[in-house]
């Protein structure tokens, strides 16, 4: 593709030949004179006199360079853009595949691609140019909107509600059983029926393996735009607000409530009935037990304001030293009582 077609498909200005012709996009590092790359972090503007990529996508502010650029107010975003110009994600053909399993009762939009061993159980709804790649199962009365596209091994459950736009990736499970068990006072305990629903509105992604667990009743809801990550656990009867970040790992239990732009760093944990503010953002291995106000940035378990979380964990390398200096101290103090006259007592 000739470097002109890709700046007007991406709308950036070009500083440079518009005939170079480009076979593909790479890191900065890797790029070869037939690809275009991209910096937005500051700290690797230096890269740009050594790569040697065809094309760079870089900001307005950036330094001038001999090498062709694509100038763009959000490089990062372009780049992203500029991968889907090159590539191609596989496909089912379109249809249903001939060892696939469709109810009768089941609607079917216009445009999908049904894969191999697919199931779609009584009375789902499935939207317009849907893609359901082999082994997905739709359990009965689920419901799904357009563009919907399941990877390999995901899950639907039965009743649960899917908008616009939705992405599960392999092995992610939406509605799932929630974790919700009587004690019946003999050392058992008793599986309460977990008869509520999972809501996922539009341009939700679920990462591969996640699992977001029906209410016992009502609803377990993820709002518009939220982002999940591999490994994501989403207790019953939790919300999580729109356009939330759950990185790889993360742990809510059940009822939680996440606000709206919230980032959970890898592995953080919430508990139960928590309400975690608009904004927040908890960094890796957080444990969060207790709710959080709008805004905040913590970290640690139990979780602290970032900043004097940062302080302790340099102290805590002056412990080892501190602890010497005390024992020296108490030495020393030791010996100065044995040199006091016998006949001195202490106040």
């Amino acid at each position: 593709m000739k470097l002109g077609e890709i700046a007007r498909q991406l709308n950036c200005d070009l500083r440079g030949s518009a005939d170079l012709e480009i076979t593909g996009v790479a890191g900065i590092e890797e790029a070869k004179e037939d690809e275009v790359t991209f910096v937005s972090n500051p700290k690797y503007l230096s890269k740009i006199q050594s790569t040697q990529a065809g094309a760079i996508i870089l900001s307005p502010e950036a330094p001038d360079t001999p090498t062709a650029t694509l100038v763009s107010d959000n490089p990062y975003l372009a780049f992203a853009r500029a991968i889907e110009l090159f590539y191609r994600p596989p496909k089912p053909p379109p249809g249903i595949h001939p060892t696939a399993t469709v109810a009768e009762s089941a609607k079917l939009g216009e445009n999908y691609c049904i894969g191999a061993n697919t199931v779609i159980g009584e009375g789902v709804t499935l939207g317009d140019n849907a893609i359901l790649h082999p082994n997905v199962v739709l359990y009965p009365q689920s419901e799904i909107g357009n563009d919907f596209l399941a990877h390999s091994h995901s899950i639907v459950r039965e009743h649960c509600r899917i908008g616009d736009r939705v992405i599960l990736q392999n092995g992610a499970v939406v509605g799932a059983d929630g974790f919700g068990f009587a004690p019946d006072g003999e050392k058992h305990y008793y599986k309460i029926v977990q008869s509520g629903i999972v809501v996922l509105e539009d341009d939700v992604e679920m990462g591969a393996h996640s699992c977001i667990d029906r209410a016992t009743v009502g609803e377990t809801r993820v709002k518009t735009g939220t982002k999940i990550d591999n490994l994501v656990q989403i207790g019953h009867g939790s919300l999580v607000g729109q356009h939330t970040i759950l990185a790889s790992q993360v742990g809510l239990a059940g009822s939680t409530r996440i606000g709206d732009h919230v980032t959970l760093a890898g592995q953080v944990g919430v508990a139960g009935h928590l309400v975690i503010g608009d904004r927040v953002t908890a960094t890796a291995q957080t444990g969060i037990a207790r709710s959080v106000e709008e805004g905040k940035i913590i970290s640690g378990s139990p979780e602290m304001e970032s900043g004097l979380w940062k302080r302790n964990y340099l102290l805590m390398h002056e412990l080892p030293q501190l602890v010497r200096t005390v024992k020296g101290l108490e030495q020393e103090v030791a010996e100065l009582r044995k040199k006091l006259p016998s006949d001195r007592t202490d106040n």
